[in-house]
């Protein structure tokens, strides 16, 4: 029978979404970031955790940060600083989580900032197959520009070369609109978690379907509120064809609105 959802895929963000921000691996990358900016930038500890902040908040990203104020940085270099060395080992198998994933017919794709090495690392603790997924949007995908050789860009005229490489990551539109081209669909038609605010702005503003994960107050951005990957076929049945509690109601008295009062006929 075919499958009535008004969903053609779904968009799964990774770290703090299909695990919980509990598990403090978030925290142990912003440690790691800290150190990394130390280290590259030559300032104290005090100033790497203040230097973080303010290159997310103009940038998006440390790395990003760093590319477009012209540090010689290559994003494996900063990979493996900050995300390499993490406790993978505290991120534990999640049997559930695998049963709910593979119950979803329509095509899944992991859309993260993350680098490849660690999405792959990430879903081989949560005990969750790769092929599970039709695909890893990262962030060799959204930037497979900063993976040229330098050989291949020398022929470039100077005054581009001078130009510091655009770094794109969730939530820049660019970014949106990449993910919307890998998955081949509809937008209107596209379910996109995460469990950022600004990355579900960023994808409404694009008129994908939205669900915030992970907090306890939906943003207005959000169609849905998921405090928990683990609740996701009670907050969106419609992933499975079903409908959701309040639309179900709504029919319900929508057609009682609708019934004529007729006379008993006996059976």
């Amino acid at each position: 029978m075919e499958l009535k959802s008004p969903f053609d895929c779904i968009l799964f963000d990774l770290d703090d979404t299909l695990y919980s921000s509990n598990v403090g691996i978030a925290q142990v990358c912003k440690k790691n970031i800290e150190k990394f900016l130390a280290k590259k930038c030559g300032v104290s500890p005090e100033r790497s955790a203040s230097l973080r902040v303010e290159l997310f908040q103009f940038y998006g990203s440390s790395l990003s940060g760093l590319i477009a104020l012209g540090y010689d940085v290559h994003p494996d270099e900063y990979h493996s600083y900050v995300h390499w060395t993490l406790p993978y080992e505290w991120i534990k198998p999640d049997p559930q989580l695998n049963e709910l994933l593979k119950s979803i017919q329509q095509p899944k794709i992991i859309f993260t900032n993350s680098d490849m090495k660690h999405a792959k690392r990430v879903l081989e603790r949560l005990g969750i197959d790769e092929q599970c997924f039709n695909g890893i949007i990262c962030f060799e995908t959204l930037n497979p520009h900063l993976f040229q050789d330098n050989s291949s860009s020398s022929s470039s005229s100077s005054s581009s070369s001078e130009l510091s490489p655009e770094v794109i990551l969730k939530p820049s539109m660019a970014s949106m609109e990449a993910a919307v081209r890998f998955t081949g669909c509809d937008p209107h038609r596209i379910l996109f978690l995460d469990d950022n605010e600004r990355n579900v702005a960023a994808g409404k503003a694009l008129g994908l379907h939205t669900c915030l994960v992970g907090k306890g107050v939906k943003s207005k951005e959000a169609d849905y509120l998921l405090e928990n990957i683990s609740n996701l076929r009670k907050v969106i049945p419609g992933i499975w064809g079903k409908e959701d509690e309040e639309e179900h109601e709504m029919v319900i008295r929508n057609e009682l609105g609708s019934i004529r009062p007729i006379a008993q006929v006996g059976a």
